[in-house]
């Protein structure tokens, strides 16, 4: 993994980042699009008088990412006080000695504009990656589920990514660790009434015409009987070139037209591996925006949006090791283009942000008090997903003892049955209860309770056993969560570059397009 820049100023700014609060049918783009919000959406100040626009954009969107998986990444990293990732920044007693290390930083939380933004839709406090992103990339509201369109599905609104290749010429990249066209990548090119439209959105997305596309490939490519022309093959025949495999990735240069590439080792769940599942073998995030990069680059000016699309995964599961590797995966990607930045640091703007926050994650758990441990969670080896797979499967199937079964949690996860005395990684007689109900649950079937509403709140739809495990990994820790679903949190925005300072503030997300809308001179 490539490492991570260490930012000497990173404390300073960060209390400005958390404190921030306070201070279906047709496709391609839609002339005449509305850029000014209705006057029910929250509005911000006016803008500074705008200077020198930005050449190239980069918009990274970590889905599920707000506060709590920014700072529970951060504090993890602290723990293990890994100096390759982070600058301590040493706090001082009142006569100004260092009395103790203070907290650490990821690289895009030392940037030079911080502002937090509202996340809520036409219908819900609580929204979807498809409304949310949907505001990031067009200034307007909708409702959840629904992508680039209003609330009847009668109007199209224009992307920032179409206006940029429409009005200026630029070329468009996009990039998501899930499919390409999920809710998030599909809402800065594709107009449906549902998320759920794949195949449709999948048509959009030939249709834009841009330029570097670079994911999981597409979900339901022959649409959702299987009945439709392959979206790969119009892929294809619309001029793409469609790379699988690292050797064809590595053959796509700065000449290379327009390219798709779908990653060779897509995960059981149709996506990228998760981060702490991936191998040395198998290109990040970092290299995916390293070759978009390649592609892109002109004279004339380029807008690169990578999404982050596991952490909203890893939290709906509760797993909050996974979260904080992916939460990682895309601050390594963030670094490629501060990369890139250090040599155009007169013409690049790198904005970095969430959807909506996920699983309502919390830094502290009422079994630890006031302490954490986060280090705890190093002892984590595998994604939930990859536990399922791999070794849930098999113990179904073998009907394989509790026993046999925690000799690979030990492995896996860190958790034991005993051990030395203060070691926080043995399980209590409570979690030891916990864990043998899920077992039971998962391997035989047994309801863990005659509540559904108890069932649904331990396991959330997820495997028991699975889940049960990370929960108790994660309280150990001193992490907790409130839910499966989404939540009404404000989100992180970070900006660092060309018209950086205009991000500051408390707004709501459809300002982000606005503000960029504006200072690109698109409309």
């Amino acid at each position: 993994m490539k490492k991570l820049i260490a930012l000497l100023l990173a404390a300073a700014l960060s209390v400005t980042v958390l404190a921030g609060c306070a201070g279906e049918s047709s496709q391609g783009t839609t002339a005449g699009n509305e850029t000014t919000q209705a006057a029910t959406q929250p509005t911000t100040a006016p803008q500074e008088e705008a200077g020198k626009a930005p050449k190239y954009v980069f918009l990274f969107i970590g889905d599920g990412m707000s506060y709590p998986q920014i700072q529970a990444t951060s504090d993890y990293l602290g723990a293990l006080t890994d100096e390759d990732y982070w600058q301590a920044a040493p706090s001082l007693d009142d006569n100004g000695g260092a009395i103790l290390d203070g907290p650490q930083y990821l690289n895009f939380m030392g940037f030079a504009a911080a502002g937090s933004a509202v996340t809520y839709d036409s219908n819900s406090f609580c929204p979807d990656s498809a409304s949310t992103a949907t505001s990031i990339a067009t200034g307007h509201k909708t409702y959840s589920g629904t992508i680039g369109v209003d609330e009847t599905a009668s109007q199209e609104y224009a992307t920032i990514a179409e206006q940029l290749k429409a009005q200026k010429g630029w070329e468009i990249g996009i990039i998501s660790s899930v499919t390409i066209n999920h809710a998030t990548p599909a809402a800065f090119y594709a107009h449906q009434a549902s998320r759920n439209d794949y195949y449709e959105i999948g048509l959009d997305l030939i249709d834009s015409g841009f330029d570097y596309f670079a994911g999981a490939g597409f979900s339901k490519p022959t649409g959702p009987d299987g009945d439709q022309t392959d979206l790969y093959q119009l892929v294809e025949e619309a001029g793409y070139t469609v790379a699988r495999t690292q050797a064809e990735v590595e053959g796509i240069t700065a000449d290379t037209e327009k390219v798709f590439i779908v990653d060779e080792y897509v995960a059981s769940d149709a996506a990228f591996n998760y981060e702490i599942d991936r191998t040395e073998d198998m290109l990040s995030l970092a290299d995916y925006v390293q070759k978009g990069i390649e592609v892109l680059e002109n004279d004339n000016g380029f807008f690169m949006m990578c999404e982050g699309g596991k952490i909203d995964w890893a939290c709906h599961a509760n797993d909050a090791a996974s979260s904080i590797h992916d939460t990682m995966a895309l601050a390594d990607a963030v670094q490629v283009a501060m990369d890139f930045a250090a040599e155009h640091p007169e013409e690049t703007l790198i904005l970095v942000t969430g959807d909506h926050e996920t699983g309502g994650m919390t830094i502290g758990f009422a079994g630890t008090d006031y302490d954490t441990y986060l280090d705890l969670l190093e002892n984590q080896k595998v994604s939930f997903t990859k536990f399922d797979t791999d070794y849930v499967a098999a113990y179904k199937e073998n009907k394989t003892s509790f026993a046999d079964v925690m000799k690979d949690v030990t492995e896996l996860f860190g958790l034991k049955l005993e051990g030395e005395e203060g070691d926080k990684l043995v399980l209590t007689d409570y979690e030891l209860e916990q864990l043998q109900a899920a077992y039971e649950k998962s391997i035989n079937g047994t309801a863990a309770s005659e509540y559904e509403q108890e069932e649904t709140i331990l396991y959330g739809g997820y495997e028991p056993l699975t889940v049960t495990i990370t929960h108790i990994i994660n309280n150990k820790s001193g992490i907790s969560f409130t839910s499966y679903s989404h939540t009404g949190l404000p989100v992180a925005v970070f900006a660092d570059g060309v018209g950086a300072e205009v991000f500051n503030g408390y707004y709501d997300n459809t300002d982000i397009y606005n503000k960029l809308a504006k200072m690109l001179e698109i409309a």
